[in-house]
Order: structure tokens, then C-alpha cells, then sequence
């Protein structure tokens, strides 16, 4: 009998270590888990934090060649360093970054067409005649021959973006194709007009007339949205606020240079465009420095563009620093002013608005 009890209880202190063996076990494997789990998200928040700091230092590195830039000429082109992809990586070679890669693009806001000069600000009632044609016309060579745009009624979206821009407060429509609250506010969901300059270019997707393929683009083919710009903002000779609207002729796009041109002329924009890029050898064939040098572009000779279109200089820039480690990249954006100090006299860059991705 005692030999039976014996046997039971050292059955059943083995059953107790079996699970107690299984409890530590399974704690070990949690804990093991755990350690495993927090050590790889802090290998992420250290990566994120790295990839933050290096696209944070391209900016800066950005901005630096931008003042140089300033301190030498007093013109902006395509043919500039910061515009050139292969003395940026030049540049970023000679800099060390501790891990991973760093990209840089630098683009001229001033290469895009400023929406809020649609409207003669710092009134803000009315058309701005000469801009309201310069969007016209870019709006309809845009859309023309393609087919996904179609139906498009660019008198609409003009009239539409219009109201949406000016400080009329809702009074009255533009033409007979505007749009004001009324319009927007039957619709699901409602919404308001914003009545006054556009903050966001991504907020035009939401006037009336304007549509997906239009804006954001359809396959390969850029939207609108590629060439347009909400900045643009200066100063008048009383202080108030206004948009000019010109366009830098040296670093325009295709579609953009374009639109600039008359009627009828916009088979020579290929012309120009290619004009600012001719070499020789590793050398610029041609001086960008006169606000008339389009002229000298085959064909181009009886060409005139309204100057009040256009300027061969630029302070307003976009910065894209990507940087990349591991499987991991992080890209930043910044929009940057430059501006000389009054007091000390030199040149920086003020920075406009600041995205992650």
C-alpha cells in the first residue's frame, strides 16, 4: 500500500514539474518574443530616426547651394548647378553620410503657374485679364488630342476656380458655368468655397469642372497638378499682399512654355525648350540672361512673349530630399524662399512649408 502511495505522489510530483517546466517554457518563448518584438521596433525607430536626420541634413545641404547660388547671379536656370542631377550627386559624394544613401532634386517653384494670380489681387474681385488668358490657353493645349479629357468645359473650371478664389463671399456666380457655396454645399458631403487664395493646390480637385484624369493624370501623362503652384505671394509698393504670376522662361516645362507662347506658336516650344539645354562638350552653348534670349531659338525670331509673363529669375524653390537605409526610405519635402536680411545683408532660406513621407 505505502509502496502505491509512493509510486502516486511520484507521479504526480512529476506531473507538477512537467508543467511547471511547460509554464517556464512558455514564459521563456513569450519573453523571448517580447524581446525580439521590441528589439526590432526599436531598430525601426532607429532607422526612421536616421533616415529623418540624413533627408533633414539634404534639405539643409539643399539650401546651402541655393544661397551660393544667390551670392553669385541674379539668374536662375536649368543650367545651374542646383539644377543639374549630376553636381548634386558630385556634391553628395564629397559629403559623408554615416548610413545609408541620401538623393537631392531641387525644383523653381517660379516654373509653375501661380493659380491665386488668376485673381487681381490684393483686390481679389476681379479676373487677372492676362493671367486669366495665360490659364486658358495652358488649360487647352493641356487637354487637346487626348481623349481620356474629353468634355472637358475649360471655361467651367475657370470660372469655377475663379469664385473659388475671390473674396466675393458667395455673392454672385462667374459667367453662367461659376460656382459658389450654393453649388458645393448640395453636394455629398457638402463643403464650403474657400473665397480666397488656395493654400493647398490639391484643394482645386474639389471645384466644379475639375476631374480625376484632369487634375492627377491618367497613365504616364502628368495631371495639371504637376504644373501648378499655390505660391507665389509678394509684397506691393503699399505692402499688400498680390500674386505677378510671371513664369521663369529658364526652367519652365514643355506644357508651361507653351501656354506662354501665342496662338499659333506653340510648335516652337519644343524649340525653346531644347535651346536651354544645347552643349558643347560639357559646356552650356547658350547664356540664359536676357528675358528675350528665346528669340535666338531656331524659328524663333519674330517670336514675342508678353514680358509680364515671364522673368529669368526665381527665390521660390522645391526640395526633395530622399534618404534611404536598410529597406527603408523616407522622403522629405520642403518649399523654401530665399531672402537677403536687412540687416546683416545676407542671403537665406526661409522655409515656406515642410512634409514628410
Amino acid at each position: 500500500m505505502r509502496t502505491h502511495v509512493a509510486a502516486n505522489n511520484r507521479g504526480i510530483a512529476l506531473l507538477i514539474t512537467l508543467s511547471v517546466i511547460s509554464v517556464l517554457l512558455a514564459a521563456a518563448f513569450e519573453i523571448n518574443r517580447r524581446s525580439r518584438s521590441e528589439l526590432a521596433a526599436t531598430a525601426a525607430i532607429r532607422d526612421r530616426l536616421t533616415l529623418a536626420h540624413t533627408a533633414s541634413a539634404g534639405i539643409h545641404i539643399a539650401m546651402a547651394m541655393l544661397v551660393k547660388d544667390r551670392q553669385e547671379t541674379n539668374v536662375d536656370s536649368i543650367q545651374e548647378d542646383w539644377a543639374d542631377p549630376e553636381k548634386i550627386s558630385e556634391l553628395l559624394a564629397e559629403i559623408p553620410v554615416d548610413e545609408g544613401k541620401l538623393g537631392l532634386v531641387i525644383t523653381d517653384e517660379l516654373s509653375r503657374i501661380q493659380v491665386n494670380a488668376l485673381v487681381d489681387f490684393p483686390d481679389g474681385l476681379n479676373f487677372n485679364e492676362r493671367q486669366h488668358q495665360f490659364l486658358a490657353r495652358a488649360l487647352t493645349l493641356y487637354t487637346s488630342h487626348d481623349e481620356n479629357l474629353e468634355g472637358i468645359e475649360i471655361q467651367t473650371i475657370l470660372n469655377s476656380l475663379k469664385d473659388w478664389i475671390d473674396s466675393k463671399d458667395d455673392d454672385t456666380i462667374t459667367g453662367v458655368s461659376g460656382a459658389e457655396s450654393d453649388y458645393y454645399e448640395d453636394l455629398d458631403p457638402p463643403y464650403f468655397c474657400r473665397n480666397g487664395p488656395v493654400p493647398l493646390i490639391a484643394e482645386l480637385s474639389r471645384i466644379q469642372g475639375m476631374t480625376p484624369e484632369l487634375f492627377y493624370g491618367v497613365g504616364e501623362k502628368p495631371g495639371l497638378s504637376a504644373f501648378l503652384t499655390e505660391f507665389g505671394q509678394e509684397k506691393n509698393t503699399e505692402g499688400k499682399f498680390t500674386y505677378p504670376g510671371k513664369i521663369n522662361i529658364n526652367t519652365a516645362e514643355l506644357p508651361v512654355l507653351a501656354a506662354l507662347l501665342p496662338t499659333g506658336s506653340e510648335d516652337l516650344a519644343p524649340s525653346i525648350y531644347d535651346f536651354r539645354q544645347e552643349k558643347t562638350e560639357d559646356t552650356y552653348a547658350h547664356a540664359l540672361t536676357s528675358q528675350t534670349w528665346y528669340k535666338d531659338a531656331p524659328g524663333c525670331g519674330d517670336l514675342t512673349i508678353s514680358p509680364e509673363l515671364i522673368t529669368i529669375s526665381s527665390d521660390l524653390f522645391r526640395i526633395s530630399a530622399t534618404a534611404a537605409f536598410s529597406d527603408t526610405s523616407q522622403t522629405v519635402t520642403a518649399w523654401v524662399k530665399r531672402e537677403k536680411d536687412s540687416k546683416s545683408g545676407k542671403w537665406t532660406c526661409r522655409v515656406l512649408r515642410w512634409i514628410t513621407e
